[in-house]
C-alpha cells in the first residue's frame, strides 16, 4: 500500500512514483557506499538513514559496499567499526560488497575503453593537468598524449599495472571532451598508479586503483541498484556517472543517482580530514571522544540510537544546504532519556552534614522511585544516617529572604525523599571555609508518611556519607567555540573551545556501586547504562570504569544553558 504523499520526503515520492510506474520490475535496491578510511559520523547517519529506510518502506533491500579503491587511507579497522555502527543504530544490510570486488571487471572496461578510443595514458604531473582544465567559462586545453596510439596506451596501461611505472609519472584519463561545460567531462582521470600501500583485500596484486567516478557507478550497475542517493555536492558528477555506464550497458536497466542535501551542524566539523588531524594530534582522546561528531563518540557521549534517528527524522531531507542547531541534537537525547534514564542523587561540590538529633551508629533504608511518577519503572533503596553531604550551594550562612534552601533561622527544607531539617550552625576551617554544616531532623516528617506530606518551598540532595561512592565525572560541552568552523579562516585548530571539556570528582548515592565492572562489549560495542543525575544532568557510564573507579560522562545538561 502506498503512503499519503504528505508524509514521504522527495527521494521517497521519487521511489514510490516508479514502483507505480512498474520500474525495474517493481524493485527497489538501494546501497550504503562507505569509504573504509575512518569512522562513520552523523552525516553518514543521515545517508544511512535514508538508503536503509527507503528499503525498509518500500519492501526492498539495501546493501553495504565499502568503496575501497584507495589503500592509502584504507584499513579493516574501519570495515569492522562501519558494520558495528551500522547495525548499533538499528540497521542490517542484505549483502556485503566491495569495489575491490570489481577490480578485474573495471580493469577490463578500462582496457575496453582504450581500445574503442575513449581513453589515453597521460603522462603528465597532476598540477599540469589541473592547469589544463580550464575554468567554467573557458575550455580546457587538450593533453599532448590525447591523442596517443591505442596500442601504445594499452602498452603503457599494462605497465603501470605491472608495477614498471613510478607512482603520480602517468594516469589513465577518459577522452571525452575538454570544452564541455561540466568539467567534469574535460577528460577525468580513471585511474592512477598506487604501489606504495597493500590493498586491505587484494595485497599487492594491483598497482593501478580507479578513480571514484570511474568505479561507483559501474559498481552500482554491477550490483544492480535502482536508485543511487547520495549528496547535493554529486550533482555535478550525476552526468559523468550516466556516461560512463552508457559506454558499456548492454540492457535497458540503468540505475539512477538522486541527491539530498548533506548534514552540517554547528559548533563541529563534518570533514573526515580534519577529524584525522584532531585524533593524530592528540587534540581530542580518538575517534570515540565524546565531543566527536562519529557515531562511535556519540554513543560513548551518551546518545542512544533512538535519539539519533529521531533527530534525523526531525531536520528531514531537502535540495537546500543548510545548518542545523547542535541545541536540537541535545533536545532529542533529553526528551529520549527523560522517561527512561533512572535518577540518582549526586553531589559535585560536597559538604558535610550533620544531623545533630539523629542517633549515631543508627541508619534507616529510604526507598525512593528511578522515576517520580514511574512506579512500572522500579525503586532503588537509599541509605540515611548522621552524616551526609549536600551541595556547598545549598547551605548560606547568612541568606536574605529570597534564598529559600538551608540557613540558620527556622526555614525549613526537605532531604529529598527523607525527612524535613532546619539548620543551626556551621563549623569553618582556618580559611574560613565551612567544612561541616549542622541541623536537626524532624522524625514524623519522613516522605510518604501521614506527617510527610508537610511542604517545604525547598528540596535539596543528598547522599549518606558512609554508603556513598566517588565518581569520575567528565562533562563535556561542544567541541568548537565558534558556530561555524568551517567557515571561519585560518586554522580551524585554533577555534577549538578550551573548555570542552571539564574532569572533577562527586559523591554518588550507593545504588551506582553495581556500576564498578568494566562494562559488557556486546559486538564489540560496551554495553553502558544512563542515568539522571538531579539537578546536573544526564550521564553514561564509561567504558574506562573498573571495580576500583566508576566514570560517568556527561550526556547533556538538564537544559541549554549555551550563551551564544
Amino acid at each position: 500500500m502506498m503512503e499519503d504523499e504528505k508524509n514521504l520526503n522527495f527521494i521517497e515520492q521519487i521511489v514510490e512514483k516508479d514502483l507505480q510506474e512498474g520500474k525495474n520490475g517493481g524493485r527497489i535496491q538501494t546501497r550504503f557506499p562507505p569509504e573504509p578510511n575512518g569512522y562513520l559520523h552523523i552525516g553518514h547517519v543521515k545517508a544511512i538513514c535514508m538508503d536503509f529506510g527507503i528499503a525498509e518502506k518500500f519492501g526492498g533491500v539495501c546493501n553495504l559496499r565499502f568503496d575501497d579503491t584507495n589503500p592509502v587511507k584504507e584499513d579493516t579497522e574501519y570495515v569492522d567499526s562501519i558494520q558495528q555502527d551500522i547495525q548499533w543504530l538499528g540497521f542490517q544490510w542484505g549483502k556485503v560488497f566491495y569495489a575491490s570486488d570489481y577490480f578485474d571487471k573495471l580493469y577490463d572496461l578500462a582496457i575496453r575503453f582504450i581500445k574503442e578510443g575513449k581513453a589515453y595514458v597521460d603522462e603528465q604531473s597532476a598540477e599540469e593537468i589541473a592547469r589544463q582544465k580550464g575554468t567554467p567559462t573557458e575550455p580546457g586545453i587538450a593533453s599532448p598524449y590525447r591523442d596517443r596510439p591505442v596500442e601504445e596506451n594499452l602498452r603503457l596501461f599494462q605497465a603501470m599495472q605491472n608495477g614498471e611505472i613510478e607512482d603520480g609519472k602517468m594516469v589513465l584519463r577518459a577522452k571525452i571532451d575538454m570544452a564541455n561545460p561540466n568539467m567534469h567531462f574535460r577528460d577525468p582521470i580513471m585511474y592512477r598508479i598506487i604501489t606504495t600501500h597493500p590493498h586491505h583485500r587484494t595485497g599487492r596484486r594491483w598497482n593501478v586503483y580507479p578513480m571514484y567516478d570511474f568505479a561507483h557507478g559501474q559498481s552500482d550497475y554491477f550490483e544492480g541498484v535502482t536508485h543511487s542517493i547520495c549528496t547535493l555536492e554529486f550533482v555535478v558528477h550525476r552526468p559523468l556517472y550516466d556516461y560512463f555506464i552508457d559506454q558499456f550497458a548492454d540492457s535497458d536497466y540503468r540505475p539512477h543517482q538522486y541527491e539530498f542535501n548533506r548534514l552540517n551542524i554547528t559548533y563541529t566539523v563534518m570533514s573526515k580530514r580534519k577529524m584525522l588531524q584532531l585524533v593524530k594530534e592528540g587534540l581530542v582522546a580518538g575517534w570515540d571522544d565524546p565531543r566527536m561528531p562519529t557515531v562511535c563518540g556519540l554513543r560513548r557521549r551518551g546518545y542512544t540510537a533512538e535519539a539519533i534517528r529521531e533527530f534525523i527524522n526531525k531536520i528531514g531531507y531537502t535540495k537546500v544546504e543548510g545548518m542545523i542547531d547542535l541545541g536540537l541534537l541535545e533536545h532529542t537525547i533529553r526528551e529520549n532519556l527523560k522517561e527512561t534514564a533512572p535518577r540518582v542523587c549526586a553531589i559535585f561540590d560536597p559538604v558535610k552534614l550533620v544531623l545533630t538529633n539523629y542517633p549515631e551508629n543508627q541508619s534507616e533504608t529510604i526507598v525512593a522511585y528511578n522515576i517520580d511518577g514511574h512506579e512500572e519503572l522500579g525503586t532503588r533503596e537509599m541509605t540515611l544516617a548522621r552524616e551526609l553531604y549536600i551541595e556547598r550551594g545549598d547551605f548560606m550562612e547568612n541568606a536574605d529572604k529570597n534564598f529559600f534552601r538551608l540557613s540558620p533561622g527556622g526555614r525549613e527544607v526537605r532531604l529529598k525523599n527523607a525527612y524535613i531539617i532546619q539548620a543551626t550552625g556551621c563549623e569553618k576551617d582556618a580559611e574560613g571555609n565551612i567544612t561541616t554544616v549542622y541541623a536537626t531532623y524532624d522524625p514524623d516528617s519522613k516522605s510518604g508518611t501521614e506527617g510527610g506530606n508537610r511542604k517545604t518551598k525547598s528540596t535539596i540532595n543528598w547522599v549518606e556519607c558512609g554508603s556513598c561512592i566517588e565518581a569520575e565525572v567528565r562533562l563535556y560541552d561542544r567541541l568548537f567555540a565558534v558556530e561555524n568552523p568551517s567557515a571561519e579562516e585560518g586554522d580551524f585548530r585554533d577555534l577549538l573551545n578550551p573548555d570542552s571539556l571539564h574532569v572533577q570528582t562527586c559523591k554518588l548515592e550507593g545504588a551506582l556501586r553495581k556500576e564498578m565492572h568494566k562494562p559488557e562489549v556486546v559486538n564489540g560495542i560496551a554495553q553502558c547504562n544512563h542515568y539522571q543525575l538531579l539537578k546536573q544532568g544526564y550521564f553514561v557510564v564509561d567504558p574506562d570504569t573498573t571495580e576500583e573507579k566508576l566514570v560517568l560522562n556527561r550526556t547533556a545538561s538538564l537544559k541549554d544553558n549555551w550563551q551564544k
